[in-house]
């Protein structure tokens, strides 16, 4: 039987709440250096212009194909909301990306074997007004949402954002920043629109 939330509809031009966690949910970010080479990777593949390995070897680019909308990257998962322009881009870009980090991960703790469970998984957001809600529930991830550092939520309460991270059309749904943290921090809306989630999730 196909995975739950396995990517069954590869449609372009569309978002996706992507997400994968470690083989029998073990940890996949065991210090402060996995969790920015992790974010090296968001920048290697979709920065503005294409990056080259020390060998000069041209890696994949995804900047036009692939936007980065949000990410929460926690100890034995992470989230992603992407948005894919071209049909098949998300998955090339999620097969670089997950591979990539396994093998750094492998190589830096001796290791062998899968890191991740299995292939990520996607839910297809169908409905425009959700995407807002997506990104809560993402930030929400960690307990101490308002200052955990490996989430995108404090590239949205600022002006600026790296150009691998393109937040734009979510917060031109708020009015400032502000208002985007008061809408986060709405605990029993919050509520209410995680059980819907987590429903759609379920059933996806």
């Amino acid at each position: 039987m196909p995975s739950r939330n396995t990517l069954k509809l590869d449609v372009p031009e569309t978002y996706y709440h992507v997400y994968a966690r470690g083989a029998s949910k073990q940890t996949i970010f065991l210090d402060t250096a996995d969790y920015h080479y992790f974010e090296k990777l968001f920048a290697r593949y979709l920065s503005l212009k294409p990056a080259t390995s020390k060998e000069g070897v041209l890696y994949p680019h995804f900047r036009g194909q692939i936007e980065l909308t949000a990410f929460c990257l926690m100890g034995n998962h992470f989230h992603l909301l992407i948005y894919q322009q071209d049909a098949g881009a998300m998955a090339e870009f999620m097969r670089c990306l997950m591979t990539s980090y396994s093998r750094y991960f492998n190589l830096k703790y001796e290791r062998t074997g899968s890191l991740f469970e299995s292939r990520y998984k996607a839910s297809r957001i169908m409905a425009q007004d959700y995407l807002e809600h997506i990104t809560r529930y993402i930030h929400l991830n960690p307990r101490y949402w308002r200052r955990y550092p490996y989430s995108s939520l404090a590239f949205y309460l600022q002006e600026e954002s790296p150009e691998w991270l393109q937040p734009g059309k979510i917060m031109a749904m708020f009015s400032s920043p502000k208002e985007y943290l008061r809408f986060v921090s709405d605990y029993e809306d919050h509520k209410t629109m995680l059980d819907e989630i987590k429903n759609h999730l379920a059933n996806h």
